[in-house]
């Protein structure tokens, strides 16, 4: 696993709101150690920003086009970047 540290921000898009997305990704964030938050956007679509070691970022992302048992993804955009060491836990923003 690459344990580069990096930043990545992703927008998920479908069935993603009111489905317990944000909640899903703090858990999976928490257990892989990587910092940033969740907020749903006006558009339908979550977003979130992310850091850590980027094999585990990677492994996030592939949750993202998952998601929990009701949600519905239909697309996932990402924009990695250098780490800049924001964050210091990973929120969701109500």
């Amino acid at each position: 696993m690459n344990n580069t540290q990096a930043q990545v921000h992703i927008l998920i898009s479908g069935l993603v709101q009111m489905v317990g997305f944000r909640f899903f990704l703090e858990r999976k964030a928490r257990q892989y150690g990587i910092c940033g938050y969740a907020r749903n956007l006006p558009d339908g679509s979550v977003e979130v920003e992310a850091e850590g070691e980027r094999g585990l970022l990677e492994e996030l992302v592939k949750d993202c086009r998952i998601g929990p048992p009701a949600a519905r993804v239909t697309d996932v955009k990402l924009e990695w970047r250098p780490f800049q060491a924001e964050f210091k836990r990973f929120s969701i923003d109500l």
